[in-house]
């Protein structure tokens, strides 16, 4: 949704000069759907980047999950339970920290951020193994 909105933001100088052009209205008709047209191609183009950006995440994840390797298969689930423990502690009072303050707010967002990539990660690995049992 950022990524519409800054879209959008950038294009609204160009309509507004668009609409204070000193000419027909038809005229600006035709400029504004010009424009409206230049930025759904750099949309499109966009949106196709963060398709590929998506799909490449999911292949490094599913490579590490089905890696013969243990320590590349796991560390994921090893982070995310650390992260579990922390939380825990931190709401028990057990861990003390340099600051003498609850948990750092950077660490409650590293948690978010691998947490969601860990739940993604996870129901792709479900995803393509159910898809590739289908293919057989």
């Amino acid at each position: 949704m950022q990524l519409l909105n800054l879209v959008s933001t950038l294009f609204q100088p160009a309509a507004d000069l668009i609409d204070n052009m000193h000419t027909s209205t038809e005229e600006k008709l035709v400029q504004k759907t010009e424009l409206v047209k230049v930025q759904a191609a750099i949309l499109d183009a966009a949106l196709e980047y963060e398709k590929s950006n998506f799909e490449t995440k999911s292949a490094i994840v599913l490579a590490e999950a089905k890696s013969d390797h243990w320590v590349t298969a796991t560390w994921r689930p090893i982070v995310m339970l650390v992260f579990c423990g922390l939380v825990v502690a931190d709401s028990f009072g057990l861990v003390e920290y340099a600051s003498g303050s609850k948990m750092a707010e950077e660490m409650w967002t590293l948690l978010q951020i691998g947490l969601g990539g860990y739940v993604v990660g996870r129901s792709a690995e479900k995803v393509a193994s159910t898809v590739m049992n289908n293919k057989k």
